[in-house]
């Protein structure tokens, strides 16, 4: 193992991670990925990550952070757009610990989510950008966040997240942090704003179903932007949480999963469309003052309500 480590390029920069599971000390491959280190670095120097959870884990294989929704669907780089791959012939997969990129399953897709290996993974070499690796006994406080129970790759609650990121040695000394912090000001108008969007609400009248569009729409503004994926995403994993093998029955399964599930959204936002025209037609129908027809459209308005708690949504 120590010949593996002999072959790595010298380390130049250095983040501490202070987590809810103990210090994570990484060092920088800030020559081999200059994109990708300056990109976290100033995401650390301008607080990005601090609050962040752990919103995947795959035991053995890997613990992924970096996204400030919790989600696995948002983050952003400080480029204002996805960056490019830096892949480097001496820099592997071929121990635990290495801090890489992830992406959104295809090339040249890196945000602001990252990952750290448990394992050796050699099989995803030159798919995702190494820039950096984790330093000393911190490992283990790696692979104690790896322990925690989860359903399917999350973790349950309370969820392992980064309490702080310092930059311990900066190797650019260009950067500039953005002013990320909002005045008062600011906060009063947020305030306002929200406190306007939820007076529009209660002007659906609709019952519970107000409420319901609400969530609905929230839930397809979701489903519209792609889930930043490591090459460890569910979709290529089997039951026993090991990547499935080309060709094999495994990834037959998964392919006709994304069948079933692309269905599935797409039967859901047909159902959005169709209760969103139906509140619409009520509102409308309330508006002329039809009292005949405001008792009809309040039916409606239950048997959809009663009919998107039947529904489910999509999972």
């Amino acid at each position: 193992m120590s010949a593996v480590y002999q072959l790595e390029p010298p380390t130049e920069g250095k983040v501490l991670l202070t987590t809810s599971h103990g210090e994570i000390e990484l060092e920088l491959w800030a020559k081999q990925a200059p994109l990708a280190c300056r990109n976290f670095v100033q995401l650390c120097l301008e607080g990005y990550y601090e609050g962040c959870i752990f919103h995947r884990i795959i035991k053995e294989f890997m613990i992924q952070a970096g996204d400030p929704t919790g989600t696995g669907r948002g983050g952003d780089s400080i480029y204002g757009e996805l960056f490019k791959d830096e892949l480097h012939s001496r820099i592997k997969f071929n121990h635990r610990g290495q801090l890489a990129m992830a992406n959104a399953g295809s090339k040249d897709t890196n945000g602001s989510q990252f990952f750290i290996t448990l394992e050796r993974c050699d099989w995803i070499d030159r798919k995702h950008t190494i820039f950096g690796k984790v330093s000393g006994h911190t490992i283990y406080n790696a692979l104690q966040i790896a322990e925690l129970d989860t359903e399917g790759d999350r973790p349950v609650e309370p969820f392992p997240k980064i309490l702080k990121a310092e930059v311990i040695w900066n190797p650019f000394d260009d950067i500039v942090p953005r002013v990320t912090k909002k005045l008062e000001g600011d906060a009063d108008d947020a305030a306002e704003k929200k406190r306007r969007k939820k007076k529009e609400v209660k002007k659906l009248n609709l019952l519970s179903f107000g409420e319901e569009a609400g969530e609905a729409e929230a839930e397809l503004a979701q489903l519209a932007k792609p889930k930043v994926r490591s090459v460890f995403d569910a979709e290529g994993v089997d039951g026993g949480g090991r990547m499935a093998k080309p060709g094999s029955a495994e990834e037959a399964a998964a392919i006709d999963a994304d069948a079933v599930e692309l269905a599935r959204t797409k039967a859901f936002r047909e159902k959005m469309r169709a209760k969103l025209a139906a509140r619409e037609a009520a509102t409308a129908l309330e508006a002329a003052g039809e009292g005949e027809a405001g008792t009809g459209g309040r039916e409606a308005d239950d048997a959809l309500a009663y009919e998107g708690d039947k529904g489910g949504g999509v999972g």
